[in-house]
C-alpha cells in the first residue's frame, strides 16, 4: 500500500492530473465509496485533502466512518469538471490518523472545524486512474486516454496471495468468510 508521497514520486504527472481534477473547484470533493457491513457498496460525496505527504479525509460520526473503522477498503471518484467527462479514480486502504501534530497540520490545510466529531484517516494507494475524453469523443468519434497506475508493492501481494474459491464469494465479489461487524 503506497501513500499518496510514493505514488506521487514514482508518477508525479497523473498525481497531479489526479490532484487537478479532486481539487477543481477549490478545497478537494469527490465521491468516496465505502463497503457496507453486508459487503455492499456506500457512496457519499466527500472533500479530500491532499498534502505532499498523503491523501487525507475527514469524516464526521456516520455509517460511511463506521464503514471505513470496519473495513479500511475504499474508493475515491473525482467529481466530473462541467467541460469534459474527464475523471480521477483512486482505491486502496484508509486508516486513522493518531497523531496529533498531523492531525492539526491537515485541519489547519483542510480549513477542518475544531469542535465537530470528526476523525481524520489516510488513504493508501493500491490504484490510480485517470481518463481524459477530448471534445471530439464527445461527438462519438476517439476514444478517452486511460493511464492506471498500480502500485507494485500491492500488485506483488495479490499475486502470492491464495484466491478464494468461487463459492465462497459473497454477490459482490467479497469473501464472505469474514464477520461482517
Amino acid at each position: 500500500m503506497a501513500s499518496w508521497s510514493e505514488f506521487a514520486a514514482d508518477e508525479p504527472r497523473l498525481a497531479d492530473e489526479i490532484r487537478l481534477l479532486l481539487q477543481q473547484y477549490g478545497p478537494g470533493f469527490g465521491y468516496l465509496a465505502t463497503v457496507r457491513a453486508d459487503g455492499g457498496p456506500r457512496v457519499h460525496p466527500v472533500s479530500p485533502v491532499i498534502t505532499d505527504d498523503g491523501l487525507y479525509c475527514f469524516v464526521i460520526d456516520s455509517p460511511k466512518r463506521r464503514d471505513l473503522e470496519r473495513d479500511g477498503r475504499y474508493a475515491l471518484h473525482s467529481f466530473p469538471p462541467e467541460e469534459s467527462d474527464d475523471e480521477a479514480y483512486v482505491a486502496g486502504r484508509a486508516h486513522p490518523v493518531t497523531d496529533p501534530a498531523t492531525m492539526a497540520r491537515v485541519a489547519g490545510i483542510g480549513r477542518a472545524a475544531p469542535h465537530v466529531d470528526w476523525r481524520l484517516f489516510e488513504f493508501t494507494v493500491d490504484v490510480a486512474m485517470l481518463t481524459r475524453r477530448d471534445q471530439a469523443a464527445h461527438l462519438g468519434a476517439g476514444r478517452p486516454q486511460v493511464r492506471v497506475w498500480l502500485d507494485p508493492q500491492a500488485t506483488a501481494a495479490a499475486r502470492r496471495a491464495p484466491a478464494v474459491p468461487e463459492g465462497r464469494r459473497g454477490r459482490h465479489g467479497f469473501d464472505t468468510r469474514r464477520p461482517a461487524a
